[in-house]
């Protein structure tokens, strides 16, 4: 049983209104960058498809977490993804997913599909929806975890225990 496969269920959930507020007022280029990083990192280590650069080159996305109030607004350029730092008026946003945490933590360990998330109305696309199926696809295609990383997991997974009653 692989590590990922092995984590409970995760339930349906909302965070606290007030958590919500409190993002809603802050900056929220820390949660871009810290999206940036995991995927550029994803693409280093070919978890994501070779083809991800040219689906999304040139293009400017909107992850929201609606329960959460924070979003991450960033773009692919030169071979990489880059948090948009400042949001002006003239920012355009090519595609937009929203949802809340438990969706998009549900989508991460694998518990439900995109399809299913989305059917339920759990995530949601705004904007190209060409662009955005093509990466609900490309989400749904990504081996997770890939293996190695799985195999590093399991050796981290405490030893059963041997005492016997």
């Amino acid at each position: 049983m692989t590590f990922i496969a092995s984590l409970p269920g995760i339930p349906e959930f909302r965070l606290p209104e007030i958590l919500r507020r409190i993002n809603q007022r802050l900056p929220q280029w820390p949660h871009a960058l810290s999206l940036c990083l995991a995927l550029n990192a994803a693409l280093r280590l070919k978890i994501l498809p070779e083809d991800t650069l040219s689906l999304c080159a040139g293009r400017t996305f909107r992850v929201a977490v609606e329960d959460g109030g924070a979003e991450a607004l960033f773009t692919c350029r030169d071979g990489r993804f880059s948090p948009v730092w400042q949001k002006d008026a003239d920012t355009v946003v090519d595609v937009a997913f929203r949802g809340e945490l438990h969706a998009y933590l549900r989508l991460l360990t694998r518990q439900d599909d995109p399809d299913t998330l989305f059917f339920k109305r759990q995530l949601s696309v705004e904007g190209d929806t060409e662009l955005g199926l093509a990466i609900k696809n490309l989400l749904d295609a990504i081996d997770w975890p890939p293996p190695f990383l799985d195999r590093i997991l399991d050796r981290l997974r405490p030893a059963p225990s041997s005492e016997t009653t």
